[in-house]
């Protein structure tokens, strides 16, 4: 494509912890490098392992309530006590330089962020093929405490009834299958941004640029 038609696009990843998102976004980066992967902002702790910067942004709620008051972030939500959210200056930089920008953000972050870029945003529901499987993949993942795995039972049967608002559902039974969808998902989202660069193209089209 013309570079001057080159636009960014959103891919919003959805799904409940332990349905492998995770999984698929290693494999999908091994076969898509123009992409930018949005890092979210939150107030919770670090677990082991995490690096401020690299997995999260780690701040503070008075921080964060101030960052809302002042519009910085595309979205935000608050999800098991504790805020999660999305600045808004690396996201522009990257789709100004006609990046593919993923999200792996809940229900509440993608409909905000449908809200205000619909046009170039495409999503995706990601999750096990039972609920029974799902719980599963949590116990065997043995990174949280029981009642913290029963909050994240309770929040996907409730997360499920959204299927409807997203363009694609991937049941990740099969990793190597499911990665396969995510990568095509991903091109059709570029591919779907570059027509609402409708005057443009026309522009380009009639030798008027």
């Amino acid at each position: 494509m013309d570079k001057e038609l080159q636009k960014g696009a959103i891919l919003i990843i959805s799904g409940p912890s332990g349905c492998g998102k995770s999984s698929l976004l290693k494999r999908f980066y091994e076969h898509f490098s123009n992409y930018y992967f949005s890092i979210s902002t939150t107030t919770r702790a670090p677990r082991t392992g995490e690096v401020n910067g690299v997995d999260y942004f780690f701040t503070t709620p008075e921080e964060f309530e101030k960052d809302i008051e002042n519009g910085n972030f595309l979205e935000y939500a608050k999800v098991h006590n504790n805020y999660y959210g999305t600045s808004l200056k690396p996201i522009n930089q990257a789709l100004s330089e006609g990046k593919l920008v993923i999200f792996d953000i809940d229900v509440q972050g993608h409909d905000l962020v449908r809200a205000k870029l619909n046009n170039i945003t495409t999503s995706v529901f990601i999750t096990t093929p039972t609920l029974k499987e799902l719980e599963r993949r949590l116990l065997l993942r043995n990174t949280d405490n029981k009642e913290i795995i029963e909050n994240r039972i309770k929040n996907a049967k409730i997360e499920i009834h959204s299927l409807d608002k997203y363009d694609y559902l991937i049941l990740n039974d099969n990793l190597e299958e499911a990665s396969k969808k995510l990568v095509a998902i991903g091109n059709i989202a570029l591919i779907k941004a570059s027509l609402f660069t409708k005057e443009n193209i026309i522009n380009i089209w009639l030798g008027e640029e």
